[in-house]
């Protein structure tokens, strides 16, 4: 038979212990809803960061980390006021937002290192890339990715941009070799060129967002500028410019680095030109730098000086690409790159003479320059 239990007592607690309980419990609570500790720079970039994988192409968007089957946001709706965006000669004073646009087929490493030697503020400038399908646009787009990894997640701060982009073109390229000596044969150039612009145009219309304020249109192959490039050329407050391309080479006849022009796309109409273009049929173009097409137009590549003044400034009909900046209000106005015989000109060429059209005059630099790599 069990015993009837008489009352029970409980020993009584130290106050000390239970202090101390009381104490561990409170950390406890607030270290489970209290939010993680983020630098100044993490949660400026959250502040920029897109919310929603719709949002506009302005800010950088970052997948959720949700569980399967989670709810997403709604797309945003953004306002934007275009007058309230700046376009001046000091874009860094005014904090303009430039986009650095590159087609790209190869990568060069001393591109990427130039690209991050430029002292504009990266916080303010958007990356824009497009490859081509093929084999080696796929290595060149692996080991852009490399690269683009390194800065932005280990990188040195100054050193990450706004954003990148990277597209993938869809349709072929004109020619199977892209080697310096095959790609600038003349019975490729228009072939070339119309890819060329069609790889152009999808890039701009992909990227150009409401808040930039300069495109700065920068190949691949541009291994050396001054750091300063960006508010250099802003600095002269013209709406398309572009500087000298040249190239560095060995000379052997003299056993020294020497530099030679590169880029001829740049140049003043001539009436010999003007006169061949009038005899053309529609579908036929003018191109520059072919001795079978004499066409007598003041070259910008030979109007270089040694020891010339670098503030030399000349208006243009027509620009290369290798190094170009672009108001944005150029391309927002309609100005692209035609990939079809546009009063006989095609792509960057044509994106002149469209500038003009629309009344925006192209200006060059004859003695500031910017170099090509050497194959």
């Amino acid at each position: 038979m069990a015993r009837p239990m008489g009352a029970v007592r409980l020993k009584k607690g130290n106050p000390i212990t239970l202090a101390l309980g009381a104490v561990l419990c409170i950390f406890i609570i607030i270290f489970l809803i209290s939010p993680s500790g983020r630098s100044a720079t993490s949660r400026r970039l959250e502040a920029v960061t897109a919310e929603h994988h719709l949002s506009p192409p302005t800010s950088p968007y970052r997948k959720a980390s949700g569980r399967a089957g989670a709810q997403f946001k709604p797309p945003p709706v953004a306002r934007y006021n275009l007058n309230n965006v700046t376009i001046t000669k000091f874009p860094i004073e005014n904090r303009e937002n430039v986009l650095i646009l590159t087609p790209m087929t190869r990568f060069y490493q001393a591109y990427w290192d130039n690209l991050l030697k430029l002292s504009y503020p990266h916080e303010l400038i958007t990356l824009g890339f497009i490859l081509p399908k093929t084999k080696e646009g796929n290595k060149a787009t692996a080991d852009l990715q490399a690269q683009i990894h390194r800065t932005q997640k280990h990188g040195p701060e100054n050193n990450r941009f706004k954003s990148v982009i990277i597209l993938r073109q869809d349709f072929e390229p004109a020619i199977a070799s892209q080697d310096e000596s095959e790609r600038h044969k003349m019975q490729h150039q228009k072939a070339r060129r119309e890819v060329m612009a069609k790889a152009r145009n999808s890039l701009l219309f992909t990227t150009l967002g409401p808040d930039t304020s300069w495109v700065l249109w920068l190949d691949a192959d541009i291994i050396e500028s001054p750091p300063s490039l960006i508010q250099d050329l802003a600095s002269y407050d013209k709406p398309v410019i572009v500087p000298n391309c040249f190239q560095r080479y060995y000379d052997q006849e003299h056993k020294t680095m020497a530099e030679r022009p590169y880029d001829f796309n740049s140049w003043q109409d001539s009436e010999t030109a003007l006169e061949m273009a009038a005899k053309m049929g529609p579908d036929d173009i003018l191109l520059e730098g072919y001795a079978e097409m004499a066409t007598f137009r003041t070259l910008m590549a030979y109007l270089a000086t040694d020891g010339g003044d670098p503030n030399f400034i000349l208006p243009l009909d027509g620009v290369g690409g290798t190094a170009l900046l672009v108001r944005a209000d150029v391309h927002r106005d309609g100005a692209m790159f035609p990939p079809f015989p546009f009063y006989h000109l095609i792509e960057t060429e044509g994106f002149a003479k469209m500038a003009k059209r629309l009344g925006w005059q192209p200006y060059g630099l004859p003695n500031y320059k910017v170099y090509h790599y050497n194959e």
